[in-house]
Parts: C-alpha cells; sequence; structure tokens
C-alpha cells in the first residue's frame, strides 16, 4: 500500500509493521475522521486456509468483549484485500521497553496483561502468541491485547501446530502441544523482562540471566511467583492465567512497597553496579534507538543489537543472536532475522536459502546500495555484512548516528567513553 491511497473509506498514512501473515497500516477513516490500525494479509496469503484463519481472528475478538482486549471496528474484503480495522494506539509495549521501566509501570502492565488473558482463558480461548508486540499502549497507559491469529479454543486434546514466536513461546508449545500453561509460560518470560530487562533463553534453567539484579531489587514473594510461571514442566506453573491473576493481586501491593536494603560488605559492589547501570541508561538515551539495542549479553547483561558479532561491553563473541527478532524468519546458523524474499544470510556468510515467495517485501529500514552491479535489487539495511540477494561482501563502512568515531581496524562506527570493544569485528576500542 502507498501512502494517500485510498483502500474504501480508510486513506493509508504509514506502514506501521510487517509480520509473516499481514502487514500493518496506520490509516485515516474518512467517515468518521479518526486514526486506525488497518491489518491486511500479504497478497500470497490469500488461500482459502489463511483467510480463514484471519476470519478465525475476527471472530475471536468479536466474542471476547473486555476493556484490556483490542476490538475489531470492521473487517471487509475491500478491492480484492481482506481488512481489519482496529484502534490505533501510541506503541507497543515492545517500544517502550527501549525505555527505562519504573518497577510501578511493569507491574501494571503485568496486572492488565494478565486481566485480559484469563478473561480469554475462562471463554476456553489459548492466545498462543503473547509477546509485546502483540500488547497495544493507549492514553493514560491503558494496555490492550490484540492479535488471536492463531489462538485455539480448548477442548479436551488441542491440536497446534508449534505456532507462536521464538523467544516467548514455552517448550511444549514449540512441539504443538499448546495449552493455558502456554501462556503462563510467556506472560512470566514478559514480566521477567519487564522487570530485569533480560529475556530468559532455552533451556529456562533457574537462575536465569538477570537474577542478580531481579534478586537485588524486587520482593521475594514476586521472584517466587516468577519462577513458577516459567517452570519448563508445564504441571508446576499456574494452572491457567486466572489463577495466575489472582496469585499476582495478592503479591501486588506487597512488590510495590519492597524497599531493598543494602549491608555495608556489599555497598562498594552495588555502588559499582549502579554506575554501570546509570551508565547503560545513558547510552540507551543517546544510542539505543537509533543502534537498536534491545537486547542484553548473555555475560554482562549489557544492551547489544541483534547485528552485533561481539559484546561491546564484554567483548564476548556473539556467533549466535541469542533473543527474539523483528523479522518474520531466522537463519538457522547464526539465529538472526530474515525478511522472507532474501536469498541469503546478511549477518553470516553461508549458502543461500530457496526462497519460495515472489513478492519483493519493502521496508523503511533499506539506507544504502550494494555495489554489485549484477545485484537484482541492491537493498541494504543498516549493519549488514553480506548484500542480502547477490551475496557479495559489503564495503561500506557503516556509521553511527550522532557519533563520529570509527573503529581503527575495520572502519565501522563505534561510540567512544562507553565501548571496551568494536562490536562489528571485537578489536580493543581505544
Amino acid at each position: 500500500m502507498k501512502t494517500r491511497q485510498l483502500l474504501g473509506k480508510y486513506r493509508i498514512e504509514k506502514k506501521l509493521g510487517e509480520g509473516g501473515f499481514a502487514m500493518v497500516y496506520r490509516a485515516l477513516d474518512t467517515i468518521e475522521g479518526v486514526r486506525v490500525a488497518l491489518k491486511i494479509p500479504h497478497p500470497q496469503f490469500t488461500t482459502r486456509e489463511f483467510l480463514e484463519a484471519f476470519r478465525h481472528e475476527v471472530r475471536l475478538a468479536a466474542k471476547l468483549k473486555h476493556p484490556r482486549i483490542l476490538p475489531v471496528k470492521n473487517a471487509e474484503f475491500i478491492n480484492g484485500h481482506f481488512v481489519i480495522a482496529m484502534p490505533l494506539g501510541e506503541q507497543t509495549l515492545d517500544d517502550r521497553l527501549m525505555y527505562r521501566m519504573a518497577r510501578a509501570a511493569a507491574l501494571d502492565y503485568a496486572e492488565q496483561t494478565l486481566e485480559a488473558v484469563a478473561f480469554a482463558h475462562s471463554h476456553r480461548v489459548i492466545h498462543c502468541d503473547i509477546k509485546p508486540e502483540n500488547l497495544i499502549i493507549f492514553p493514560d497507559n491503558t494496555l490492550m491485547l490484540t492479535d488471536f491469529g492463531i489462538a485455539k479454543i480448548s477442548h479436551r486434546t488441542v491440536a497446534a501446530s508449534g505456532s507462536g514466536t521464538i523467544g516467548y513461546m514455552s517448550p511444549e508449545q514449540a512441539m504443538g502441544k499448546p495449552s493455558f500453561r502456554s501462556d503462563v509460560f510467556s506472560i512470566g518470560l514478559l514480566l521477567y523482562r519487564m522487570l530485569t530487562g533480560t529475556l530468559p533463553t532455552w533451556p529456562f534453567t533457574w537462575p536465569p540471566l538477570g537474577y542478580d539484579r531481579l534478586r537485588g531489587r524486587q520482593h521475594p514473594d514476586l521472584i517466587q511467583f516468577l519462577r513458577r510461571a516459567i517452570e519448563v514442566e508445564p504441571r508446576k506453573r499456574f494452572k491457567d492465567a486466572d489463577q495466575m491473576y489472582r496469585a499476582f493481586q495478592r503479591i501486588k501491593p506487597r512488590a510495590l512497597r519492597y524497599q531493598p536494603g543494602a549491608s555495608t560488605r556489599t555497598s562498594r559492589k552495588q555502588g559499582e553496579a549502579d554506575w554501570r547501570s546509570l551508565q547503560r541508561k545513558q547510552f540507551l538515551r543517546q544510542y539505543g534507538k537509533a543502534l537498536d539495542t534491545r537486547h542484553a549479553c548473555r555475560r554482562c547483561d549489557g544492551p547489544v543489537s541483534e547485528a552485533m558479532q561481539y559484546c561491546p561491553w564484554c567483548k564476548l563473541k556473539r556467533s549466535k543472536h541469542e533473543g527474539d527478532t523483528r523479522f518474520p524468519q531466522h537463519c538457522p546458523r547464526c539465529h538472526r532475522g530474515l525478511k522472507s524474499d532474501w536469498e541469503y544470510c546478511p549477518w553470516c556468510f553461508g549458502p543461500g536459502f530457496h526462497v519460495q515467495v515472489t513478492r519483493e517485501f519493502t521496508d523503511k529500514n533499506y539506507s544504502a546500495r550494494c555495489t554489485n552491479a549484477k545485484c537484482k535489487r541492491k537493498l541494504l539495511m543498516p549493519y549488514m555484512r553480506y548484500c542480502p540477494w547477490c551475496h557479495r561482501k559489503v564495503r561500506r563502512k557503516w556509521p553511527i548516528p550522532k557519533s563520529t568515531k570509527k573503529c581503527r581496524s575495520c572502519g565501522w562506527g563505534v561510540v567512544e567513553g562507553y565501548w571496551t570493544c568494536c562490536p562489528w569485528c571485537g578489536k580493543k576500542a581505544d
């Protein structure tokens, strides 16, 4: 869809996001005079099977009428497109997680999420894809849950295919056996990330990364609550979101009042940790959005981006990315994100992929061009090491916005005053 294009009564204003099956746009309802979010499946997915899945999403949303569940304003075929219109929020929880979040805000968002999922579970609906991108924040910090596209109606036996989002998916859901406890697991991971800035990863052993930060700041009862929520064994978790919600309501007042005391012996270590925390918060304010450093190093918890080959804080080599991705697919070698029309991984060198889609996907992040004259599309995103179309090594020296400093070894941009090494080549920072 192009800017200012008319689709029935809706005028397209901008693209908000792209998922594996659909695009989301901001549009103006020219009759009501309000802005809405439009969800439109990709053309190659407008088969009977996929359209039935989208109809299923609309019917579920219509059935689940609750203040914390995003309603559907309209759903219809317009000019051959299946269009779902929904209220437009200010940002997603994923966007909000780019910045510092106070304990009270994290607990408030968790309570609203639990309220929504508990209501869905009471109607025998399993969401199956609870993640920050599916939680929309509206004015006054009101939060709504959306995207029931792969939710399952719970019967005695639930048949599924392992649908969901890598990073927030429970082990049993990954094997095609989702249950109410799978949503409990996803909410537990989400709350853990909001409180620590770190997303636990497989094999989900306790304590996960970021535990020291959690233990030093949060009430022991809240820590036990999280531990129960993200147990690998489903039967050890809360049985559903309703039970989890009631337990959370009992714990929340104590968690809000909790003031951890610092002992004399640990004051110096705590002071160093506080200084490091302030340094990284300052870094995120200056460079977090430009570098998309929404992930954390598994060794030092320092903020890193998906494209970084080394942790710039502790020099840990990141041959494989650990965490979620904004892209619809991921590379089986380096686990970094891929778009559906890329023939090669632009982050690591290896054989290409068999691309089954014919559509060329656009993206606002394409900001440079491949120098190969024979390249089909010549489009590059920041910090790509190889062209995703022709596999040629990128010769461009990628700069960092707001920083003029460059690595003396590789010539790529670095941030002065924060990093101990170059995140692109691993050489020591000057």
